[in-house]
């Protein structure tokens, strides 16, 4: 045989011995499988037996008894006392002191550019800020309304 024949032949047994291995190790690997869960059924079975029989103990345990005769037949049922909510306490909640459509008197600030005081028209109320409510206010005789707080208002 020259070198060439020789590899040749080593290629085609090496599979072979290698199919022959990986077919015995997947064998051995099924049979293990089987036993493994062959096992577990057998464990789950038998705790789910043991669950049963406990199940029935405790319902046995729980069940109302039967009355001596001559007493009463009433028997406490006990149960989970429901949950019992936070009692809230109650804010007072401060509200606008002017509503759309009154005449209130404005008293610019002192400090920045002043503003013309007089007689303005509530427009619409705004959200607080701190403290003080804010509205739109615009008069009679200007084209734009303004910003004002609460604190800066007084009935007109």
């Amino acid at each position: 045989m020259n070198k060439s024949s020789v590899k040749a032949a080593r290629r085609n047994a090496k599979p072979a011995s290698k199919s022959l291995a990986k077919s015995v190790a997947k064998l051995v690997q099924r049979k293990g499988k089987k036993a493994a869960k062959a096992a577990r059924t057998s464990a789950k079975k038998s705790s789910n037996a043991a669950r049963r029989t406990t199940a029935a103990t405790a319902a046995k345990a729980h069940a109302p008894r039967a009355a001596a005769p001559g007493k009463s037949e009433l028997a406490i049922m006990r149960t989970a006392s429901p949950p019992v909510q936070p009692v809230a306490i109650e804010i007072p909640v401060k509200t606008h002191k002017y509503v759309v459509g009154d005449t209130v008197y404005y008293n610019s600030p002192s400090f920045g550019r002043a503003a013309a005081t007089g007689s303005y028209t509530v427009v619409k109320l705004l959200p607080s800020e701190g403290d003080d409510y804010q509205y739109r206010i615009k008069s009679t005789g200007e084209a734009f309304e303004r910003v004002a707080k609460e604190s800066q208002l007084d009935r007109a």
